[in-house]
């Protein structure tokens, strides 16, 4: 796992090392990923580019390869993380934690594009970040 940090994404709230322990606990199989987190710019470059939206967003996953190696990009655009952090009145960290584990999952196919489909990755996501002592970030 390559882990990228843009200059125009500013300190990360976590070590390198615990960002890899987050991702490693979301992971079902072996796996090939580049965790790259940007600034503003480039998240909202990105955003337009692929899904057509004007705004840079949370957390971008690029999945490539599903297996038997799972092979992916995930974007986290960091202004957006500490923004919504400090508006849904979380921890920085905890709400990164989130994001890495949601894209995480993304990047194995768990999607929520329907009720029955979030509630499942819904419930991977909370019992994953329970082991870290990180709360139910839907509750």
């Amino acid at each position: 796992m390559q882990i990228q940090v843009d200059p125009d994404a500013g300190a990360l709230p976590a070590e390198r090392r615990q960002i890899r322990r987050w991702v490693e606990s979301a992971l079902a199989d072996d796996a090939e990923l580049v965790l790259r987190f940007v600034g503003t710019a480039e998240g909202a470059a990105l955003n337009s580019q692929f899904r057509q939206r004007g705004q840079a967003t949370n957390v971008l996953t690029f999945d490539y390869e599903s297996g038997p190696v799972v092979k992916a990009d995930i974007v986290i655009c960091m202004p957006v993380v500490r923004a919504e952090a400090a508006a849904q009145a979380k921890a920085e960290r905890d709400h990164l934690a989130h994001l890495v584990v949601h894209g995480v999952l993304h990047a194995q196919g768990l999607d929520h594009q329907d009720e029955q489909q979030a509630g499942r990755m819904e419930a991977q996501e909370t019992a994953i970040l329970k082991r870290f002592g990180i709360a139910d970030p839907y509750a």
